[in-house]
């Protein structure tokens, strides 16, 4: 069964307005999407290689986000491996803000304990 990515213009979970942004983080907020594309934002790699950057992920679960990935137009197969698509590093790109802004976030809530609670 082929993984089907949400696309613009079409319900997705958490939305029958088909949104392009609501389409975006349906796809993003999907278990282990975001660790493969940061993964393959700082170098190519190959399946084998991917997976175990990624804690060892499974492999069905590797195979249905690349598949997922790839329909998104975010991966491309590069020789033996993957890499971002032109599209797939704009939202890499894209992202710094967020990532600036979660940092500021952690510095505000202070070192974290045990138990989430100071």
């Amino acid at each position: 069964m082929e993984a089907r990515a949400p696309r613009p213009g079409v319900p997705v979970r958490g939305s029958e307005s088909g949104r392009p942004v609501m389409a975006a983080l349906d796809l993003l907020g999907r278990r282990w999407t975001m660790r493969i594309l940061w993964e393959l934002s700082q170098a190519p790699a190959g399946f084998r290689e991917l997976q175990r950057r990624c804690e060892h992920m499974s492999s069905s679960v590797l195979s249905t986000r690349i598949e997922e990935l790839t329909g998104a137009r975010l991966l491309a197969p590069d020789g033996d491996g993957y890499c971002l698509t032109r599209l797939g590093q704009d939202l890499m790109e894209a992202l710094n803000p967020l990532n600036a802004w979660s940092r500021r976030w952690a510095e505000e809530m202070g070192p974290a304990t045990a138990g989430g609670v100071e």
